[in-house]
């Protein structure tokens, strides 16, 4: 594993519990059958994965992600089981699976309605396909990427690199429905206290949604991007009495039980 790709594992479990916590959130509302094939879609470094493997111990679990260096750092945290590089959008196993977690991953990959169409044949007769989304667009923290992105001297470089199709609620219950013999979509806010102030924002986002932007530019850039992002993350974050920074997070839930 190069310096690079061992960055991106790092950088992402820097905050590990407060992104565990919805996956955990996420299995507790599936419900209760016997698992016995798995897969964690999108599995990253492992975290999720192993919260899978707790919540179905006698289940074979399969991790995916396009990332291979996510895969290897997934790899060395649960050597006991089957990691793979593969692309979602074009993953063909037929299963029939019991359970197909996918925690905070699709957000990344286009084309939703047959992409969700396709994981839900997937699934064995009441078996439950679990999806958690960061649904954050609209805060403070996008609006300064998009703003930093489109007023600085790399506006061109980064044209179309800030994701923005998203659905609601109801378009993802009207998806599965047909599909499904019960969905269940929520949305929550978590709100999570970061020690050091905006700076812990700044990498917070390192680890998820500011590198498809830091990735177009070159060292000299990033580090100019990412101070014009501070400055913004400090207005709209203020610090707390502590030295903290409330970071407030929608996320959207689905599960989808066939």
């Amino acid at each position: 594993m190069t310096a690079t790709t061992d960055w991106q594992a790092r950088q992402y479990v820097l905050f590990e519990n407060e992104r565990t916590r919805p996956v955990r959130d996420l299995l507790a509302a599936v419900p209760a059958t016997d698992v016995r094939l798995a897969a964690d879609i999108g599995c990253g470094p492992g975290n999720s994965t192993e919260t899978l493997a707790a919540h179905a111990p006698g289940a074979t679990i399969v991790g995916l992600d396009s990332s291979a260096d996510m895969i290897e750092a997934a790899r060395r945290r649960l050597p006991q089981l089957r990691f793979e590089v593969a692309d979602i959008s074009a993953w063909n196993d037929a299963g029939p699976y019991d359970l197909i977690l996918a925690n905070a991953v699709l957000q990344w990959v286009p084309n939703h309605e047959p992409l969700f169409a396709s994981l839900a044949t997937k699934l064995a007769p009441g078996g439950s396909l679990a999806v958690q989304m960061p649904d954050n667009l609209d805060e403070p923290a996008h609006h300064a990427m998009r703003e930093v992105a489109a007023g600085g001297p790399w506006a061109r470089k980064l044209e179309g690199v800030e994701r923005t199709a998203r659905y609601g609620a109801p378009w993802y219950y009207a998806l599965l429905k047909p599909l499904c013999e019960r969905v269940d979509v929520w949305r929550t806010v978590y709100h999570h206290p970061l020690a050091g102030g905006p700076d812990a924002v700044v990498e917070w986002f390192k680890g998820s949604a500011l590198r498809p932007f830091l990735a177009r530019l070159d060292s000299g850039e990033q580090a100019d991007f990412l101070a014009r992002y501070r400055d913004a993350v400090a207005r709209a974050y203020p610090t707390l009495p502590d030295g903290s920074v409330l970071l407030p997070f929608p996320r959207l839930f689905i599960v989808a039980t066939r």
